[in-house]
């Protein structure tokens, strides 16, 4: 079907759209989108402290790549499964490994080896040589401990230990279960698990326990859940009166508006997880001329390198420019990291996406994407 006649069923009716969405392979809107959550987190780890207000939200970004990993993991699950009557799992763990692994262990082996041989003793990396066990099996969101009164080395990975927990629990669920419903209720009760949990650390409780269940991750549940429903018919027509529309500028700038007003997060969060869907299930939605062109497409498709890399960069833009203020080291590390994980991707990366390509196509929307 020609580009023109599926945006013509996209606008004729609730089941145009649906139908549209259902044939569409492809979501490279969303790689513009991981464009507009990568840099918001260079952006953070390039000021000299957590700031106030707006400017001091950049970790959002993150929150933001999670709901595209729930929404277009799950989606591609439930397609897989529609399309052959079963999800081939082992294939799935091949693909993730071979995107997700080789440039993760190669930058903490960087990392290890620095510390090692270069670092001065010293609390820092003291605390550092004793997290690696848990850097090198995905569990720092558990295990490291981020109460410390100096940098945690190597900390940001904490993210990608949550994204590898979900592709544990979460694919396994779908593709052994036929309907939607238990994977749905089963998600549910993660959702709400992770808010009881997150609740409880707001009281003071602590422990290894709700590490876990925190790590649980609100917005890849939420992400899920929207998956679940644009899959089904029925709810795609109640979903259909945001997602449907071209009403992704609208949801940018209530996204804006609730982290200028500092919302509550989980209000943030929705928002988020609506903007995910308005800019997948649409191809002429209301930003694809942003998030469509070329220069923030490259940038999302690079980003599981500029994640692992801008940390990294950012050192050395602030030695390159001792004294200078957040927003030239931000500029400096923004390119170099993109640079960076440019030829990361072209000459180290590439090899094993090829690999991983024997296998079928299954992309992900994260910084693992």
């Amino acid at each position: 079907m020609t580009e023109p006649a599926t945006r013509a069923r996209e606008g004729s009716s609730a089941s145009g759209a649906f139908q549209a969405f259902r044939e569409r392979s492809r979501f490279p809107s969303l790689d513009g989108l991981r464009c507009l959550s990568i840099l918001p987190v260079v952006w953070h780890h390039s000021t000299p402290r957590p700031l106030d207000g707006v400017l001091g939200k950049g970790p959002l970004g993150v929150h933001l790549f999670f709901a595209i990993s729930g929404f277009l993991i799950t989606t591609l699950l439930l397609r897989e499964r529609e399309r052959h009557g079963h999800v081939a799992l082992g294939r799935f763990f091949v693909r993730r490994a071979l995107r997700i692994f080789p440039l993760y262990y190669a930058v903490l082996a960087v990392y290890a080896l620095r510390g090692a041989l270069l670092m001065a003793p010293s609390p820092l990396r003291d605390h550092f040589l004793s997290s690696l066990p848990y850097y090198a099996t995905y569990t720092g969101n558990w295990f490291v401990t981020y109460a410390v009164p100096h940098p945690v080395v190597f900390g940001f990975s904490w993210s990608l230990a949550t994204e590898a927990q979900f592709y544990l629990y979460w694919p396994p669920l779908v593709a052994l279960t036929r309907g939607w419903r238990l994977p749905v209720a089963a998600m549910l009760g993660l959702f709400c698990l992770d808010l009881v949990a997150e609740r409880a650390g707001v009281l003071g409780s602590d422990g290894a326990l709700v590490s876990i269940v925190t790590s649980l991750s609100a917005p890849i549940c939420l992400g899920a859940l929207l998956a679940m429903g644009l899959h089904q018919a029925a709810s795609f027509r109640a979903l259909s009166l945001l997602t449907a529309r071209p009403s992704a500028p609208f949801l940018l700038v209530a996204l804006g508006a609730c982290v200028a007003l500092d919302a509550p997060l989980l209000a943030i969060h929705v928002v988020m997880v609506l903007l995910v869907g308005a800019v997948a299930v649409r191809a002429d939605h209301g930003l694809a001329p942003l998030l469509d062109a070329p220069a923030p497409r490259y940038v999302g498709e690079v980003s599981y390198g500029i994640y692992l890399l801008h940390v990294s960069v950012i050192t050395a833009s602030k030695w390159l420019l001792p004294g200078a203020g957040a927003l030239p080291v931000f500029a400096l590390a923004a390119a170099g990291s993109i640079g960076l994980a440019a030829l990361s991707y072209r000459y180290f990366e590439t090899p094993f996406l090829r690999l991983a390509a024997r296998y079928g196509s299954s992309r992900s929307a994260t910084p693992a994407s």
